[in-house]
Protein backbone atom coordinates (compact mmCIF):
# COMPACT_ATOMS: atom_id res chain seq x y z
CA UNK A 1 0.00 0.00 0.00
CA UNK A 2 0.91 3.32 -0.36
CA UNK A 3 1.14 6.25 2.06
CA UNK A 4 -0.32 9.76 2.66
CA UNK A 5 3.04 12.27 2.16
CA UNK A 6 1.03 15.77 2.15
CA UNK A 7 -1.66 17.48 3.64
CA UNK A 8 -2.72 20.93 2.56
CA UNK A 9 -5.96 23.22 3.16
CA UNK A 10 -6.93 26.57 2.43
CA UNK A 11 -9.25 28.98 4.37
CA UNK A 12 -10.84 29.94 1.40
CA UNK A 13 -10.95 30.01 -1.99
CA UNK A 14 -7.54 31.53 -3.77
CA UNK A 15 -6.00 31.45 -0.35
CA UNK A 16 -2.69 29.93 0.35
CA UNK A 17 -2.33 26.75 0.69
CA UNK A 18 -1.02 25.88 4.43
CA UNK A 19 0.66 22.51 5.34
CA UNK A 20 -1.09 20.30 8.09
CA UNK A 21 0.19 17.43 9.45
CA UNK A 22 -3.26 15.59 10.66
CA UNK A 23 -6.56 17.15 9.73
CA UNK A 24 -10.17 16.18 10.76
CA UNK A 25 -12.46 14.54 7.83
CA UNK A 26 -15.86 14.29 8.60
CA UNK A 27 -18.73 12.02 5.74
CA UNK A 28 -20.16 13.75 3.38
CA UNK A 29 -18.70 17.14 4.07
CA UNK A 30 -14.82 17.38 3.62
CA UNK A 31 -11.82 18.57 5.66
CA UNK A 32 -12.80 20.70 8.50
CA UNK A 33 -11.35 24.16 7.55
CA UNK A 34 -10.92 23.87 3.83
CA UNK A 35 -12.49 25.93 1.24
CA UNK A 36 -14.10 22.54 -0.51
CA UNK A 37 -15.75 21.54 2.45
CA UNK A 38 -19.49 21.55 1.55
CA UNK A 39 -22.39 19.24 2.30
CA UNK A 40 -23.21 16.70 -0.87
CA UNK A 41 -20.47 18.16 -3.18
CA UNK A 42 -18.37 16.63 -5.61
CA UNK A 43 -14.93 17.92 -4.84
CA UNK A 44 -14.54 17.67 -0.74
CA UNK A 45 -11.44 16.43 -1.28
CA UNK A 46 -8.91 16.48 -3.72
CA UNK A 47 -5.88 13.76 -4.31
CA UNK A 48 -2.68 13.90 -6.04
CA UNK A 49 0.39 11.25 -6.48
CA UNK A 50 3.87 11.94 -5.85
CA UNK A 51 4.38 10.02 -8.84
CA UNK A 52 2.10 12.77 -11.03
CA UNK A 53 3.77 15.49 -9.56
CA UNK A 54 7.16 14.02 -10.71
CA UNK A 55 5.65 13.28 -14.35
CA UNK A 56 4.19 16.69 -14.97
CA UNK A 57 7.42 17.91 -13.00
CA UNK A 58 9.45 16.06 -15.95
CA UNK A 59 7.41 17.98 -18.32
CA UNK A 60 7.64 21.46 -16.94
CA UNK A 61 11.11 21.38 -16.82
CA UNK A 62 11.22 21.72 -12.78
CA UNK A 63 9.76 19.58 -9.85
CA UNK A 64 6.41 21.43 -8.71
CA UNK A 65 6.18 20.25 -4.68
CA UNK A 66 3.17 18.73 -3.44
CA UNK A 67 0.59 22.01 -2.20
CA UNK A 68 1.35 24.00 -4.79
CA UNK A 69 -1.18 22.20 -6.98
CA UNK A 70 -3.87 22.94 -4.55
CA UNK A 71 -5.20 19.51 -3.76
CA UNK A 72 -5.65 18.68 -0.49
CA UNK A 73 -3.32 15.27 0.06
CA UNK A 74 -0.96 13.97 -1.56
CA UNK A 75 0.24 10.05 -1.84
CA UNK A 76 3.13 8.21 -2.57
CA UNK A 77 2.94 4.64 -4.25
CA UNK A 78 -1.05 4.27 -4.88
CA UNK A 79 -2.58 4.14 -8.29
CA UNK A 80 -5.22 6.70 -8.11
CA UNK A 81 -9.08 4.84 -9.09
CA UNK A 82 -10.78 6.56 -11.59
CA UNK A 83 -14.71 8.14 -11.34
CA UNK A 84 -16.48 5.52 -8.96
CA UNK A 85 -13.45 3.86 -7.64
CA UNK A 86 -12.78 3.94 -4.06
CA UNK A 87 -9.52 5.38 -1.95
CA UNK A 88 -9.17 4.73 1.94
CA UNK A 89 -6.70 7.15 3.74
CA UNK A 90 -5.77 5.76 6.72
CA UNK A 91 -9.82 5.30 7.97
CA UNK A 92 -11.14 7.47 5.89
CA UNK A 93 -12.85 6.27 2.62
CA UNK A 94 -13.13 8.32 -0.64
CA UNK A 95 -15.34 8.04 -3.66
CA UNK A 96 -13.50 9.09 -6.62
CA UNK A 97 -15.87 11.39 -8.45
CA UNK A 98 -14.03 12.94 -11.44
CA UNK A 99 -10.35 13.53 -12.25
CA UNK A 100 -9.36 17.09 -10.89
CA UNK A 101 -7.98 19.63 -13.85
CA UNK A 102 -5.90 21.71 -13.59
CA UNK A 103 -6.56 25.94 -13.64
CA UNK A 104 -4.89 28.47 -15.08
CA UNK A 105 -4.04 29.17 -10.97
CA UNK A 106 -1.51 26.85 -11.78
CA UNK A 107 0.49 29.02 -13.98
CA UNK A 108 0.29 31.90 -11.07
CA UNK A 109 0.91 28.87 -8.17
CA UNK A 110 3.85 27.54 -9.89
CA UNK A 111 5.12 29.30 -12.90
CA UNK A 112 3.95 29.49 -16.52
CA UNK A 113 3.42 26.12 -17.99
CA UNK A 114 2.11 24.79 -15.38
CA UNK A 115 -1.29 23.93 -16.47
CA UNK A 116 -0.28 22.60 -19.40
CA UNK A 117 2.36 20.06 -17.91
CA UNK A 118 -0.45 19.32 -15.33
CA UNK A 119 -2.88 18.15 -17.93
CA UNK A 120 -3.92 14.51 -16.96
CA UNK A 121 -1.92 14.06 -13.86
CA UNK A 122 -3.81 16.80 -11.72
CA UNK A 123 -4.98 13.86 -9.42
CA UNK A 124 -8.77 13.31 -8.65
CA UNK A 125 -12.04 14.95 -6.87
CA UNK A 126 -14.05 12.50 -4.40
CA UNK A 127 -16.58 12.77 -1.83
CA UNK A 128 -16.09 11.27 1.72
CA UNK A 129 -18.25 8.38 2.54
CA UNK A 130 -16.46 7.78 6.20
CA UNK A 131 -15.01 10.34 8.15
CA UNK A 132 -11.67 10.33 10.56
CA UNK A 133 -8.98 11.85 11.09
CA UNK A 134 -6.40 12.03 8.20
CA UNK A 135 -2.64 11.90 9.38
CA UNK A 136 0.97 12.26 7.39
CA UNK A 137 2.29 8.73 7.35
CA UNK A 138 -1.14 7.15 7.19
CA UNK A 139 -1.53 4.07 4.79
CA UNK A 140 -3.39 4.90 1.36
CA UNK A 141 -4.74 2.27 -0.80
CA UNK A 142 -7.17 2.08 -3.60
CA UNK A 143 -10.27 -0.09 -2.26
CA UNK A 144 -12.02 -2.65 -4.70
CA UNK A 145 -15.44 -1.75 -5.07
CA UNK A 146 -17.92 -3.70 -3.02
CA UNK A 147 -15.04 -4.39 -0.46
CA UNK A 148 -15.62 -0.49 0.91
CA UNK A 149 -16.95 -0.11 4.26
CA UNK A 150 -20.57 1.71 2.64
CA UNK A 151 -20.57 -0.37 -0.21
Amino acid sequence: PGMVVGIHVAAAEGAPMRGVSTVECRADFGLVGDRCAKKGAKGQITVVSEEQLAAAGERLGRPIPPGATRRNVTVRGVELPGAGGRLRLGGVEVEIVQPATPCNLMNECIGPGAKDALEGLAGVRGRILSGGTLCVGDLAEAVPVGQGTLA
